[in-house]
């Protein structure tokens, strides 16, 4: 398929967080872009004040006259249901329909790509690495799975000849990427209802990384059971980050690299997470060839990403953070860069579960991260793409927390819970509409401070 050919490209769920970044790359160069989403977001508001033509009914005579042509490209996300009618519209006609993970796909066959995978940490590294190769003057396009805090964006640039792209091992999408250069962050089990079981997502990174055919240009980390260039904090490793302190509460840290070592990189992002995520950026950028000066100061002026680890309320009295975790390991994540920064302080974690089948697969592991926090208020499950499971409920999660101090609240009553709190530090987590919350719960807070 040639891009060149297609002049409109039609979104069927424009509104999400990788099609946003395809759509915002397509009208970048010169193509015109509509879409469809069901709901009315941030997101899709930005793509309207780039002219991009959005409408929120599934409805065929919606779709603009001009793109019934046969150079439109319709793009799809595994998101949209069978029964869609503008999809069954398009797919009845033989137009040409891809999923975002094919169009990645065929963008990237084209370019040296580099290929951010994992089941965390994808985002901020990707989004780090894209600031590394830009400030750097690389002809680099950046497609990232969150809004870039320094660009208010999730596309960084318009290179023609360098991408940088979030390798989503969703629906096995990661599998249709092309990389040059690539990394694994992580290899947890997640998306079971698609997998099964966590062998069956093991044997998908581990073909993902087969890809990368000259294993010094892939990067993992030290415990995962594939060969590649190993990345560790404090650990004997290919790239170690070591002699880590916090100064002016943002690490100061050295790097040992395969030939030198790198002294005094400075990074904002708290946790030990995002000191891993740093590094694997750096030790691309590095082996890429981008000279050590220009990664320290990318590292330094990296202000991180929307909704990961997202300070709202910043003061001596109250701080708010709000963060997009939805897996147990990324929730402990939270916890210990909550606890290092904080760690005398009372903390309030809000968690709103996302999938009833991610509930149902790692309930005792969400308990368990759950009861570390002082306090927990639970919102009720936000299903996405799933239909509600028997005997699955934030009612049933809430029963296995161990915790004295926890409670199950409707949306609409949780502003007034948090308002009850003494905690000095709240923390507002899920990947479901809780962040559609964010500025009214941190107008309520301001108003008490």
């Amino acid at each position: 398929m040639n891009l060149n050919q297609i002049h409109n490209v039609y979104f069927i769920g424009i509104g999400g967080i990788g099609m946003s970044a395809l759509a915002r790359y397509f009208k970048a160069i010169g193509k015109n872009v509509s879409g469809y989403d069901k709901t009315e977001t941030q997101l899709t508001k930005e793509l309207q004040q780039r002219g991009i033509a959005i409408h929120f009914e599934d409805n065929i005579d919606l779709i603009p006259a001009d793109y019934y042509l046969e150079n439109t490209l319709v793009i799809t996300t595994p998101a949209v249901p069978m029964h869609h009618s503008e999809w069954n519209y398009f797919i009845e006609r033989d137009f040409e329909v891809k999923k975002r993970a094919e169009v990645l796909g065929i963008i990237t066959k084209d370019t040296f790509c580099f290929a951010v995978a994992g089941t965390h940490g994808k985002t901020t590294t990707s989004g780090i690495l894209g600031h590394i190769l830009f400030q750097s003057g690389v002809d680099v396009t950046a497609f990232v799975g969150g809004i870039v805090e320094n660009y208010n964006s999730n596309l960084i640039g318009n290179g023609k000849t360098i991408t940088v792209v979030e390798a989503d091992e969703f629906d096995r999408s990661f599998l249709h990427l092309h990389p040059n250069i690539a990394c694994v962050t992580s290899m947890d089990a997640d998306h079971l209802d698609i997998y099964g079981d966590k062998s069956a997502i093991e044997a998908s990174f581990v073909e993902f990384a087969d890809k990368v055919e000259d294993k010094s240009k892939l990067f993992i980390t030290k415990d995962l059971p594939i060969k590649g260039v190993t990345c560790a904090v404090n650990e004997d490793a290919n790239f170690t980050a070591f002699n880590i302190k916090i100064v002016n509460s943002q690490y100061v840290f050295d790097v040992r690299t395969p030939s030198e070592t790198i002294l005094n990189l400075e990074f904002g992002l708290p946790g030990k997470h995002n000191l891993m995520n740093a590094l694997m950026a750096l030790a691309m950028a590095k082996t890429f060839g981008i000279p050590n000066e220009d990664i320290a100061n990318a590292l330094r002026s990296f202000k991180g990403i929307k909704r990961r680890f997202s300070y709202q309320i910043k003061t001596e009295n109250l701080v708010y953070i709000d963060d997009y975790a939805h897996h147990p390991t990324e929730i402990n994540a939270v916890h210990q860069a909550v606890r290092e920064l904080y760690p005398d302080k009372k903390v309030l974690a809000i968690f709103q579960p996302h999938l009833f089948s991610r509930t149902r697969d790692f309930a005792d592991d969400f308990a368990r991260s759950l009861a570390a926090f002082d306090e927990v208020i639970l919102l009720d499950i936000y299903p996405a793409r799933e239909l509600p499971m028997e005997g699955i409920t934030s009612s049933w999660l809430l029963g296995k927390i161990a915790s004295q101090h926890k409670k199950l609240v409707q949306k609409q009553e949780l502003i007034a819970a948090i308002l009850e709190s003494d905690a000095a530090v709240i923390v507002t987590i899920g990947a479901g509409d809780v962040g559609e919350m964010v500025p009214s719960i941190k107008k309520a807070l301001n108003e008490t401070v």
